[in-house]
């Protein structure tokens, strides 16, 4: 198959015609046979690759809060003023 045939049937033309063949064939999966263990592994890898993840995405958070705060704040901060009584 030639690089522009199969390019068009990874994305559509803007002419919008159909991007599958005349005898082209669909499929139903009907059973995915895992072994348990590789199935639990998968999801141990995937629990352990969440925390770095998490750790980046809260100090992205935290740092989104902390340049908002600091545009919309008056620039002072209320915990360190001393308290009047």
């Amino acid at each position: 198959m030639e690089p522009a045939a199969l390019w068009r049937t990874i994305v559509a033309d803007a002419t919008g015609e159909s991007v599958m063949s005349e005898n082209a064939q669909r499929f139903i999966i009907v059973d995915l046979r895992i072994p348990f263990v590789r199935l639990v592994l998968f999801f141990v890898k995937a629990a352990l690759a969440a925390i770095p993840a998490a750790i980046i995405l809260g100090f992205l958070l935290m740092l989104a809060t902390a340049l908002f705060a600091a545009l919309v704040s008056d620039g002072g901060f209320v915990m360190m003023r001393r308290w009047s009584f």
